[in-house]
C-alpha cells in the first residue's frame, strides 16, 4: 500500500482493486418499467416514483472510498445518482423523524439516523464507474453511504420510511454493529 493511501484505510482492511459481489440471499433482477420508490413514515405524504420520475430527479457524480465490514476496500469509486437530500423535495420531513430505514428487495432493511442519512456525500446510486449498475451490484438503485461500512449501502433499494424512532435493520438484527463506522471497526454488536 502506498503512503498516501495508508490515511484512507480503515483499520482490519485490504485494499481490493475490484467490486465484490457480497449479499445475501438472490440476486433481484428487476425491471426499470416494474421498479418504484416509496417515502413514507413520519411525512407529509406517502410519495411513489416510478424510476423515470426518480431519475429525473437533480443527478451528482460522487468520488468516494467505500469498506467492506468483510475486510475489504476500495479507493477512488465513482458513484452517479441522486442525492439522497433530493427526498427533501419531495415531502416534508415532520420534525419527530430523528432516523431513516431504507427498505430494499427481499425485505432487506438498513437503518441509518436522519442526520447522516442527509450527509453530502449519501446518494441513491444508478451508475458505477461510469456505467449503469448490474443487478449483482443492486440495480436500477442501490444507497450508497462511503462513511459508513457496506452493508449500509443497500442494494436494490425501494424506499425509505422516516421514523421517530431507531429500529434496527437486516444485518444489525444478526449481530452487526447498530452504526458501522469503519474508523471505529463498528462491526459487531453495539
Amino acid at each position: 500500500m502506498k503512503d498516501e493511501e495508508k490515511n484512507r484505510v480503515p483499520p482490519g482492511q485490504r485494499l481490493v482493486s475490484n467490486l465484490p459481489v457480497l449479499h445475501y440471499g438472490k440476486t433481484w433482477v428487476i425491471k426499470k418499467e416494474d421498479w418504484s420508490f416509496k417515502v413514507f413514515g413520519l411525512v407529509d405524504k406517502d410519495v411513489e416514483l416510478s424510476f423515470d420520475q426518480f431519475i429525473s430527479l437533480p443527478k451528482i457524480k460522487l468520488d468516494c472510498d467505500i469498506h467492506c465490514v468483510t475486510g475489504w476496500s476500495r479507493l477512488d469509486t465513482t458513484w452517479e445518482g441522486i442525492k439522497s437530500s433530493a427526498v427533501k423535495d419531495l415531502v416534508e420531513i415532520s420534525p419527530n423523524a430523528k432516523f431513516v430505514m431504507v427498505h430494499a428487495m427481499g425485505g432487506f432493511m438498513t437503518n441509518l439516523p436522519i442526520d447522516e442519512f442527509f450527509d453530502e456525500d449519501v446518494i441513491f446510486a444508478t451508475h458505477f464507474g461510469g456505467v449503469p449498475i448490474t443487478a449483482e451490484h443492486g440495480a436500477p438503485v442501490r444507497l450508497v453511504v462511503p462513511k459508513l461500512y457496506f452493508w449500509k449501502s443497500a442494494k436494490w433499494v425501494t424506499g425509505v420510511e422516516f421514523m421517530a424512532e431507531d429500529k434496527m435493520g437486516f444485518w444489525e438484527n444478526y449481530g452487526y454493529h447498530n452504526h458501522g463506522d469503519p474508523w471505529k471497526q463498528e462491526r459487531y454488536g453495539y
